[in-house]
């Protein structure tokens, strides 16, 4: 009678680590270039009273196992890479990848993080203009330095192709090409790079090394759209009913453990 009372409590915690998964992506419906995570589950172990026996002289015996399940839990946090709606901004400093690429982001001698996130600012300096995230961290170009426009080429004379090169018009509208272009690489195994806030991703051993896409280590190239972003790919309608789902499940093994209780209680009184 005990087993069942564990066995719907590792259901509850589960389910509970569902709905703040479920909540987590419902809060970033409206992050730019957030990929929403779903949680998998693996049952735990199984205790058998009696194992599958036959005879093949005469075909006697029992031919299935008989086995109690001893609960659930969580496995992993799978984040589904689907493109989001693009919203067009008209904003020069305001990029979406259509693709697998994915914008590289430094944070400081050697740290380089991973994001789809192309809402960036402009850091104003002796240097030039240098694109940078919200939070003031540099994008990285293809030949490994900050994105930096030289002093006096104004921003919106500036033009981004496909392929992240960087041209402005000068002052008799000719195209001069600034030899810069945003890096933009690829992962083997997308899903296991690990979340680090700020739309930031950070590489693991599963996720393997970033193949860099103007070196051509990659398939299909991405392609970047000048103006637009990436909107969340997550789908509220969808969540909601996921959210549903996992209620009713918490609610249910939260029943499953007041029976058993009602059933110990019974058993108790018996005695009496």
């Amino acid at each position: 009678m005990m087993r069942s009372l564990w066995t719907a409590a590792a259901g509850m915690t589960s389910q509970q680590q569902n709905v703040d998964t479920i909540s987590n992506n419902l809060a970033n419906v409206n992050t730019y270039g957030y990929k929403r995570e779903r949680l998998e589950f693996k049952s735990l172990l199984y205790q058998t009273m009696q194992r599958a026996d036959l005879d093949p002289s005469n075909q006697t015996g029992r031919p299935v196992n008989l086995q109690v399940g001893l609960g659930v839990r969580p496995i992993a946090t799978a984040r589904i890479f689907t493109p989001g709606n693009y919203e067009r901004t008209e904003q020069s400093q305001d990029f979406a990848i259509e693709g697998d690429g994915f914008f590289v982001v430094s944070r400081g001698e050697g740290d380089e993080k991973y994001t789809k996130d192309g809402s960036f600012k402009i850091s104003a300096g002796t240097d030039g203009l240098t694109f940078v995230t919200s939070e003031g961290w540099p994008v990285m170009g293809v030949d490994g330095s900050p994105v930096t426009i030289p002093p006096g080429i104004a921003l919106k004379d500036i033009s981004v192709d496909s392929g992240g090169a960087i041209t402005y018009s000068d002052a008799d509208g000719a195209t001069v090409d600034l030899g810069m272009q945003f890096q933009l690489v690829q992962f083997a195994n997308p899903q296991g790079l690990e979340a680090v806030g700020s739309n930031l991703y950070g590489l693991t051993p599963a996720s393997g090394q970033p193949l860099v896409e103007a070196d051509g280590d990659t398939g299909a190239a991405s392609i970047l759209h000048q103006g637009v972003l990436e909107m969340s790919n997550v789908q509220v309608a969808e969540e909601m009913i996921n959210l549903i789902v996992a209620q009713r499940a918490y609610d249910l093994n939260s029943r499953a453990i007041s029976t058993s209780d009602d059933m110990l209680q019974t058993a108790n009184n018996m005695k009496r």
